[in-house]
């Protein structure tokens, strides 16, 4: 199992450390409602340094990256990033990741520069689907290995990072980035980016920075700063209805049915499964990706079977968990065309009971 450069860190500070993607991560520090409260109010931080990072650079690599990806790509500034996924060659998606135009400033003429980040679980699969469809002039590295990570996520994130860097913070717009010095250290490219709803910072730097930066955010805080785990992580992307990988989105699930149809420009010239999205769009898709509450207790579970008030089975739970911001169970899952209308309602089978819950209307969790 790989660890990250913090792992040490985790342990110190007590967190309870479980296998995730193949690396050793922190699940929870003090618990995760704490953790999870403190992302929504203040300010918490994230090692996300298990994520995969490739450069992808050269004449046509924006060629390729229009191939591979759902998203317009030709759109982005340098200094943009954008949501996307990898789809497949039928209809389903390979993985969801960021893309990051990157300066010029190392490329020869005509050359244009990209960062792709991309999930820990998925990175040699990824690796290796963008490089089978690479036969354009456009050179791929893998810098994955020599790639820190924090997620600075909070309302007080802001408060917490300026007085360590001279980057006007406040200007980065949601989904930009810039490269700056922060607390001392050169080079750190820092992202109006992140997977909980709450607003923040995703900060890069080269891995055998990351203590060091991890400890600049530690040292006196202007505002009380906490360590949060991927427990917390998983409650604040699902309060949002953000898609994870693995269980609402896969090889088999297409981005219209997931509700992804906005990064998926079926406008563009071509790139994998664009007919079959064309289809999606025009003819409608058999499932889509809804959310729910439960008024019951009781947790709704990955897998479980999701019937309509007659019995007949319709769809099945893709995530869930009990919300720590609205205090009631809240779930996701795929349901066949028609069961899909806000406030309707569909029955969540546990066990030997069927209990009912609330088709809503994502996010769960309303940002003000």
């Amino acid at each position: 199992m790989k660890s990250t450069p913090l792992t040490t860190i985790h342990e110190a500070l007590g967190a309870k450390m479980a296998g995730f993607a193949g690396y050793n991560m922190p699940i929870s520090y003090q618990g995760i409602k704490d953790e999870h409260a403190a992302v929504r109010e203040k300010v918490g931080i994230f090692d996300v340094s298990h994520m995969g990072e490739f450069i992808v650079r050269g004449k046509e690599a924006l060629d390729l990256l229009q191939l591979v990806t759902s998203n317009d790509v030709s759109k982005l500034k340098i200094g943009d990033a954008q949501y996307s996924c990898l789809p497949n060659k039928t209809g389903g998606i390979v993985d969801d990741l960021l893309v990051y135009r990157l300066t010029e400033d190392n490329c020869s003429e005509g050359e244009q520069a990209y960062m792709l980040v991309v999930n820990a679980s998925n990175i040699e699969k990824d690796w290796n689907w963008i490089a089978e469809h690479n036969t354009f002039d456009a050179k791929m590295i893998n810098i994955s290995d020599q790639t820190g990570l924090l997620a600075v996520q909070g309302p007080q994130a802001i408060a917490l990072l300026q007085p360590l860097t001279e980057v006007d913070l406040s200007s980065l717009s949601y989904y930009t980035f810039t490269k700056g010095t922060l607390a001392g250290l050169d080079n750190v490219l820092i992202s109006a980016t992140g997977y909980t709803g709450s607003g923040g910072f995703e900060l890069y730097v080269s891995s055998d920075q990351l203590l060091a930066l991890w400890k600049a955010l530690f040292d006196n805080p202007p505002v009380a700063v906490t360590p949060v785990g991927l427990g917390a992580r998983d409650t604040l992307r699902l309060e949002m209805g953000y898609c994870l990988y693995g269980n609402d989105i896969n090889d088999h699930t297409s981005p219209i049915e997931a509700g992804l149809g906005w990064i998926t420009k079926t406008k563009k010239e071509n790139f994998n499964s664009i007919e079959i999205f064309r289809a999606h769009r025009t003819n409608g898709v058999d499932k889509k990706l809804v959310g729910f509450t439960l008024s019951d207790r009781r947790v709704p579970r990955h897998g479980y079977t999701i019937e309509d008030t007659e019995g007949n089975v319709i769809g099945e739970v893709t995530s869930g968990t009990q919300s720590p911001s609205m205090d009631i169970p809240i779930g996701m899952g795929y349901v066949k065309k028609g069961f899909d209308q806000p406030d309707s309602t569909v029955m969540i089978v546990v066990g030997k009971k069927r209990l009912p819950a609330v088709i809503t209307k994502l996010p769960f969790y309303k940002t003000t």
